[in-house]
């Protein structure tokens, strides 16, 4: 959660060329949740065995997620980035207020839906702000805290995906001349993987440090108690939140 977020800025002002850092960041992050699921499952901070509701919640996340992160990112051509980072910036701060509240609804898949579509809804229009209102939407809906951590952090695994597929696509269709169906395969990958695309240093130590940290994070979750974990993912919720107005603004 906050992953990319995070990260980003970080790279950028290390030196990074943006168009470098997304896909990698798209890249790391997706590879490094799957591998932090496993370690989710196998500590039992939650299940997702094939009729579990844990793996039912990521399904319905990354469902209606999808279809949101498509729908926000044609619609975000057309808004100005200052509005959508302020927007993004003033959602996570009021979910991380309401976590340190201790509000809760009862469980409702009609609120997971929301919590899916909200979230990559926002990961579409400015590729920031899904983990922290997944995180902190199921928590709010009802689903128990270390759960919420391991479903947000497969749900990314899928989403990133598409998001790291979509715009390494596009800008191999961006730099090519004439129709991409043209294109031999072989040219083709050799485009998608040239320095143009990828930084290979680059993507290859962001994917060691998250499969590295990825068993550590888990067991981190198991052996934190709920009332302090509810505590945490609030006051983290809501820095992210704070953090996203700061870069925005300053």
């Amino acid at each position: 959660m906050g992953y990319g977020t995070i990260l980003s800025p970080v790279l950028i002002i290390m030196g990074f060329d943006p168009l470098i850092v997304v896909p990698s960041i798209l890249l790391s992050q997706a590879v490094g949740g799957f591998t932090a699921s496993i370690f989710h499952h196998g500590f039992r901070n939650v299940s997702f065995h094939p009729s579990s509701k844990d793996l039912k919640i990521v399904f319905v996340i990354t469902s209606f997620g999808l279809v949101a992160t498509i729908f926000a990112a044609i619609l975000a051509i057309n808004i100005p980035k200052v509005f959508l980072k302020t927007y993004i910036g003033v959602l996570v701060i009021c979910m991380g207020i309401v976590l340190l509240s201790k509000i809760v609804f009862r469980f409702s898949w009609k609120r997971i839906m929301g919590v899916g579509i909200l979230s990559a809804f926002n990961k579409g229009l400015t590729g920031g702000g899904f983990g922290p209102v997944v995180t902190a939407g199921q928590v709010i809906s009802g689903q128990d805290h270390k759960g919420a951590i391991g479903v947000t952090t497969l749900a990314e695994v899928p989403i990133c995906t598409a998001a790291f597929l979509t715009y390494v696509i596009g800008r191999v269709i961006k730099e090519i001349e004439g129709p991409i169906l043209d294109l031999p395969f072989r040219d083709f990958f050799q485009k998608i993987f040239s320095e143009n695309i990828f930084k290979w240093e680059l993507v290859l130590a962001l994917l060691l440090g998250a499969v590295t940290v990825a068993p550590f994070g888990a067991f981190t979750t198991k052996k934190m108690k709920t009332d302090r974990l509810r505590v945490i993912l609030g006051i983290l919720v809501l820095i992210l939140g704070i953090w996203t107005l700061v870069k925005t603004y300053l």
